[in-house]
């Protein structure tokens, strides 16, 4: 009888053990990863921020450039033709440069925040934007950026 119940107690004990945590996207995983539940869309975030200036989200979407420097960013695309830039938290982790054109799930916080014109050139500069585009940059921009701690390249 002891050897009944040892068997089923460690058969049990391995099912659990190699069971797939299914609260995670599959797919390619950065920093945190993130865990499933709650996710919106890049057409969505603005208006779950509402009047606050910050706000811990999950976002879905679809990459439409890297930082070509050191991957160091990304910008996702959002409903109105414009883009949504996503950072990483601490610097702690970065994104392959090939990824543009691949659908995305983040996990961090989006902000509302003033880019000055220094940092904007910055940004172009580090996405291998041409001289003339760089120049073109003279006024900050109010936008909405993401500050993630974790992403998940989706397999589908």
């Amino acid at each position: 009888m002891k050897k009944i119940i040892l068997s089923l107690a460690l058969c049990m004990f391995t099912a659990f053990a190699f069971a797939q945590d299914a609260t995670s996207f599959e797919g390619k995983s950065f920093g945190e990863g993130v865990k499933k539940g709650n996710v919106i869309t890049t057409a969505e975030v603005n208006t779950k921020l509402g009047d606050s200036t910050k706000k811990d989200m999950k976002v879905t979407g679809l990459v439409t450039l890297v930082c070509q420097k050191k991957g160091c960013f990304m910008n996702l695309e959002t409903s109105n033709g414009e883009t949504m830039r996503v950072n990483f938290k601490d610097y702690a982790f970065f994104m392959p440069k090939d990824l543009a054109g691949k659908k995305v799930v983040i996990d961090g916080f989006a902000e509302r925040t003033e880019t000055s014109v220094e940092d904007l050139k910055h940004i172009a500069e580090d996405a291998k934007k041409s001289p003339e585009e760089i120049a073109k940059i003279t006024k900050p921009k109010k936008e909405i950026v993401f500050e993630a701690k974790g992403v998940v390249i989706l397999e589908n």
